[in-house]
């Protein structure tokens, strides 16, 4: 067997891995031996690549492999769970310079001597490449709020936007015609690059999971286009997996939000707060007359009598880091006697499956955690709903606003519980920049203050208030 024939076999079963790791990050049981599956399938794609007899010198490749491994350890081990979507963004941007990178290197070593197919494929794999690289360091700066997470509009955006990629796409079809045109692949790489920026500026901060989901697909695309140049299946194989479930999983999150592509794209909504919002944003949330004030005692004494409770995690709660401190006020109030549930809205949080991450690192039992649409009937059955730190997936107006940006979203039916108990900072609007119907309904709770504190204490209010009920029994 020639050395040739063992790269292809690592590939193969680098594929195969690649593709069972897919389907076993389908279901929360098996998700974490997808993840095992995917990384073996790695180890072994690197090391068929290793042993490729194209390699002269394997210098620089495990300098490559120290720093990157560096790298990746460190933002693996200090970067913590509630900046995930950040991280990822960064990933994205990584990979897309990457396959950026390695299409102009093939494009100077080859040239001229490509063939169609290939110049098309390091033609894409640029643009691609290039605009997922700053496309995902703009949702990264969104993300992280160093860029205003308010859609940033200009005049005839989207008719500049097409014109971009048109320009792009031309220059690929002009590169298979003309291989050796001096600087043609750089012009590429600058199109990609400005319109990695012009496309995402104008997506609002609500809009994230969508576009984190695209820029995977676009990521994906351009490692598929790479596969393609370099005559390497495992890369089109990998690269095709990863664009197609980013593209399925954006229309996914476009259906939970009942939008489309085309409006996430163009529509520019999901604005953050202003005006007489960000006035809202201070500690007591500014003129909030109607909303009922309420203190951890005050919900620990309506948690009592609760015998059916609904948790509906949000942003809210990884921002301050509350997930264990509710996992443990979902055991104290079982303790006490209570059925207790966690309702999961499709969008909320950052990325997609945001809020699962995050119960799971706190050892939430997964068959407590329920979809919206298996759980959005049974609010009305519910003595009491608790949100923590969700908006905009909670806002009733969703359901009875027309003029509203959110109207027609699928939202968690938590004004439609007996009680509802709200742990927020602020009264500050969410992502889509109004304000929330429910924060203001008589039968509405608000607990301001930092959600992991006024948890922590919660539960202890909770408990001692049980451990009270057993004195006076035994007594």
């Amino acid at each position: 067997m020639t050395t040739t024939d063992i790269v292809q076999l690592l590939y193969l079963a680098a594929s195969a891995l690649f593709i069972l790791g897919l389907q076993s990050l389908g279901k929360a049981d098996t998700a974490r031996r997808g993840v095992r599956f995917a990384e073996l399938g790695m180890a072994l794609a690197v090391a068929g690549t290793l042993l490729h007899h194209e390699i002269v010198s394997y210098h620089w490749i495990v300098v490559s492999i120290v720093v990157g491994s560096a790298i990746g350890t460190a933002m693996g081990l200090f970067i913590p769970m509630v900046k995930m979507p950040e991280r990822i963004a960064l990933s994205h941007a990584f990979g897309g310079l990457a396959v950026a990178l390695v299409g102009i290197a093939e494009h100077h070593r080859h040239g001229s001597h490509l063939g169609a197919t290939a110049l098309t494929a390091v033609g894409l794999e640029v643009f691609l490449g290039a605009l997922t690289f700053t496309g995902s360091l703009v949702a990264f700066g969104k993300l992280q709020g160093v860029v205003r997470g308010a859609p940033i509009t200009w005049r005839a955006q989207n008719v500049l936007n097409l014109l971009g990629v048109a320009l792009a796409l031309g220059g690929v079809a002009y590169l298979v015609t003309a291989p050796a045109t001096p600087y043609l692949l750089l012009a590429i790489l600058a199109v990609g690059l400005v319109l990695g920026v012009t496309l995402v500026l104008p997506v609002g901060g609500a809009d994230m999971p969508v576009i984190i989901c695209l820029l995977n697909a676009y990521a994906g695309l351009a490692a598929a286009a790479t596969g393609f140049a370099l005559g390497n299946n495992v890369l089109i194989i990998c690269g095709a997996l990863d664009g197609g479930s980013g593209l399925i999983l954006g229309l996914m999150m476009s259906r939970a939000m009942n939008r489309s592509f085309s409006n996430v794209l163009f529509g520019g909504s999901g604005a953050g707060a202003t005006g007489a919002d960000a006035a809202a944003a201070a500690p007591g949330g500014g003129e909030r007359g109607a909303a009922t004030i309420s203190t951890v005692e005050d919900a620990a004494a309506v948690l009592e009598a609760a015998r059916s409770v609904i948790i509906v995690p949000g942003y809210g709660m990884a921002v301050s880091q509350a997930q264990h401190a509710v996992r443990d006020l979902a055991a104290a109030l079982a303790a006490n006697g209570a059925s207790v549930r966690y309702a999961i809205h499709p969008v909320a949080g950052r990325m997609p499956g945001h809020m699962n991450v995050l119960l799971a690192e706190a050892n939430v039992p997964y068959e407590q955690l329920f979809d919206l649409d298996a759980i959005n009937d049974d609010f009305g059955r519910t003595d009491v709903a608790i949100v923590v730190g969700a908006n905009d997936v909670v806002n009733p107006a969703a359901r009875t606003q027309r003029t509203s940006p959110i109207y027609g979203m699928p939202v968690l039916a938590v004004d439609k519980a007996t009680t509802a108990i709200c742990f927020k900072r602020s009264f500050k609007p969410g992502f889509a920049g109004i304000e929330n119907e429910l924060f203001t309904k008589p039968s509405t709770m608000m607990v301001l203050g930092d959600a992991k504190d006024s948890i922590a204490a919660l539960v202890r209010e909770v408990k001692g208030a049980a451990a009270a009920g057993h004195e006076r029994m035994a007594a």
